[in-house]
């Protein structure tokens, strides 16, 4: 039954929503170059998203975000459904770094290209460190948080070691580390599968992490620190 619910309701619906809403946003941005439309359809989409998957979100922690700040967002990846979740319940305007492969894919590279976001090429170490340098500058220069998944890409089990980008655009601008935890996602859409299952899922938001008069040398230890703050909040 809940395959079948996946498949007849929630896969037709994701795909109208996303098609009904990608467009709005392409529309958006002719208009609106900043991205901070196409970031507040995106936010409409992702809570489409959640409601027809019938995934409801826990979200705790809330209250360590200033509305107001502008910070470098890091969480865990269990699923494809991450993003809709931080999307819905992320009370700031955020760009994210996507796979380079999405931007060569017709009508999702056009739409993450417009609305500001930033592909990575992992398999390149200078391009990725080029896409380091411009999630930099979007957050000292335009006052935007930027949410990396410092992961590498979404996680089979448990929690990978994790990467210094975050660590390094942290410093780089004096802005604070923001450690999230998703728990529970990976069930509701695992690897490798199109049945999207329904239940609740826990967003945790831990107190930000300073990183004023931090240096370069300093990010093995920051990066150290952030780990263990998402598995803190992972439980």
């Amino acid at each position: 039954m809940s395959l079948l619910r996946s498949l007849l309701i929630s896969t037709p619906l994701i795909l109208l929503s996303t098609i009904v809403l990608g467009t709005l946003s392409l529309i958006a941005s002719i208009f609106d170059g900043s991205g901070n439309t196409q970031h507040r359809l995106a936010r409409i989409w992702a809570r489409s998203l959640l409601v027809f998957s019938f995934i409801r979100v826990r979200a705790e922690g809330l209250e360590n975000i200033d509305p107001r700040g502008h910070y470098v967002l890091v969480s865990n990846h269990q699923s494809l459904m991450d993003i809709p979740a931080l999307l819905a319940y992320l009370p700031l305007q955020f760009r994210f770094f996507a796979k380079k492969a999405l931007y060569q894919i017709p009508f999702i590279g056009t739409h993450l290209n417009r609305a500001g976001h930033l592909p990575v090429d992992r398999s390149n170490p200078r391009n990725s460190l080029k896409s380091m340098i411009e999630g930099a500058r979007i957050v000292g220069e335009r006052k935007i948080s930027v949410l990396l998944f410092p992961e590498g890409g979404r996680a089979p089990k448990g929690l990978r070691e994790f990467s210094e980008g975050a660590a390094y655009i942290a410093i780089k601008t004096g802005a604070p580390l923001l450690p999230m935890a998703l728990s529970g996602m990976r069930e509701k859409l695992p690897m490798g599968s199109i049945h999207i299952r329904s239940g609740r899922v826990a967003l945790r938001v831990g107190p930000p992490i300073q990183t004023v008069g931090m240096k370069p040398a300093d990010r093995d230890e920051l990066t150290r620190r952030l780990y263990e703050e998402v598995a803190r909040l992972l439980g």
